[in-house]
C-alpha cells in the first residue's frame, strides 16, 4: 500500500465511521465529516496533509500525490 492509498482509505474510514455515529450516537458527528471533507479539500489545493505526514513517518512507501 502507498501513502496515497493508506490516506484515502484512511479519510474514507473517518467519514463512513462519522455518519454511523452521527446515525446511532448523535447528530454532531457529522461535523467530524464536515472537518474531513475540508481537510481533503485543502490538501488538494496545498499539498499538505496531516495524515500523510503521520504514515509517512509509519514507513508507508510514498505515493503520487503526497511525497
Amino acid at each position: 500500500m502507498n501513502l496515497d492509498t493508506a490516506v484515502f482509505r484512511f479519510a474514507g474510514i473517518v467519514v463512513l465511521a462519522s455518519l454511523a455515529l452521527a446515525h446511532w450516537v448523535h447528530p454532531a458527528w457529522l461535523w467530524l465529516a464536515a472537518f474531513a471533507g475540508a481537510n481533503m479539500v485543502q490538501a488538494s489545493f496545498t499539498g499538505f496533509c496531516p495524515a500523510a505526514m503521520v504514515f509517512k513517518k509509519l514507513g508507508t512507501r510514498p505515493g503520487a500525490s503526497f511525497k
